[in-house]
């Protein structure tokens, strides 16, 4: 589509006509003596006259050409574009952050799968997590393990492909035995302090209590709700247990009220999956749709044209004045 992108320039148009009209050329009448035999007395009189100032009448063609060089300078000025269809883009307005536990608990097989069998709780935690992941296309997700301390594994990105692999790949064990969960929201909210987007989720996942940090959890849970991120805890251990082995239901559920977000509590992998469905419906994607249609200035092609018949027009008339001087010459 073309389009001016100053339109009013074209009220420029009837500015020639005004000027002619508010400022009329100067125009002086004086007396003068016709002599038949001017030459003669000229040479007598020991001068040589020169031509004097004559400002001859312009030709029709003349005003067409003017008319149409000034025109081409105010669609010039105009500035006029062919704007492209519009392109479109997603921004997704929400990052999600999966902070996993994989102290050496995590390889202890007491969850039951939908079919009855007994699994480690890391191979739940695979495939519910996954399925998570791959129900969020709108959405940057980034992923933490922690242990012994915590480790960013994935940026917050639209690779989803990644994050899945990454999440495959997972194994007890490897960030150490034990459980930094204060430690592993700290990292968290480091993270979070480089993204912009308006909402910050922590989807927080662990089956003990913090034997690791240097941070409390409850400390972290308080800075985390000042930086306006969410976070969510999932627990999937064994309230019931004793010593490192035993889930912090209180801290977990506190750190989740603190920030405002929820506890969940897995107790198999069904119970899980029925955990990670809970948060996908309460965190609905949301993403805002940009557009914006690219224009490409085209003010050159009238510009050049009024520049090129402007040259033509009075180069042109200029050669034929100076052949028919010298011809009478």
């Amino acid at each position: 589509m073309y389009q001016l992108d100053m339109p009013w320039a074209l009220l420029l148009l009837p500015l020639p006509l005004l000027v002619w009209w508010l400022v009329p050329a100067h125009r002086e009448t004086s007396a003068s003596v016709r002599l038949a035999f001017f030459d003669q007395v000229a040479r007598a009189a020991g001068v040589e006259p020169t031509v004097g100032s004559v400002v001859p009448r312009r030709s029709w063609a003349q005003v067409v050409v003017d008319v149409l060089i000034w025109c081409l300078i105010v669609i010039a000025l105009a500035r006029p574009q062919y704007v492209e269809p519009p392109l479109e883009k997603t921004e997704p307005q929400r990052d999600i952050l999966l902070a996993l536990d994989l102290s050496q608990s995590m390889d202890t097989r007491d969850f039951v799968a939908p079919d009855g069998a007994s699994k480690a709780r890391v191979d739940a935690v695979r495939a519910v997590v996954a399925d998570f992941v791959a129900k969020r296309p709108g959405d940057r997700i980034g992923l933490i393990a922690f242990g012994d301390a915590p480790y960013p594994l994935a940026p917050f990105t639209m690779d989803h492909a990644l994050v899945e692999t990454l999440v495959e790949g997972l194994l007890p064990g490897i960030a150490g035995p034990r459980t930094a969960l204060g430690d592993s929201l700290g990292l968290g909210i480091r993270m979070f302090e480089k993204t912009t987007v308006p909402e910050k989720v922590m989807i927080l996942l662990t089956d003990g209590n913090d034997t690791a940090s240097k941070m409390p959890p409850l400390k972290a849970a308080d800075i985390a709700r000042t930086k306006g991120i969410l976070i969510h805890a999932v627990g999937i251990g064994n309230p019931a247990a004793t010593g490192e082995d035993k889930l912090d239901t209180a801290s977990l559920r506190k750190i989740a009220e603190t920030t405002g977000g929820r506890y969940f509590f897995g107790g198999d992998q069904t119970q899980l999956q029925n955990v990670y469905d809970e948060l996908d419906r309460i965190t609905p994607q949301d993403q805002k749709q940009l557009s914006w249609r690219p224009r490409i200035e085209l003010f050159h092609w009238p510009l050049g044209a009024a520049v090129a018949l402007a040259v033509a027009w009075y180069g042109l008339t200029g050669m034929l004045g100076l052949i028919r001087r010298r011809a009478s010459a």
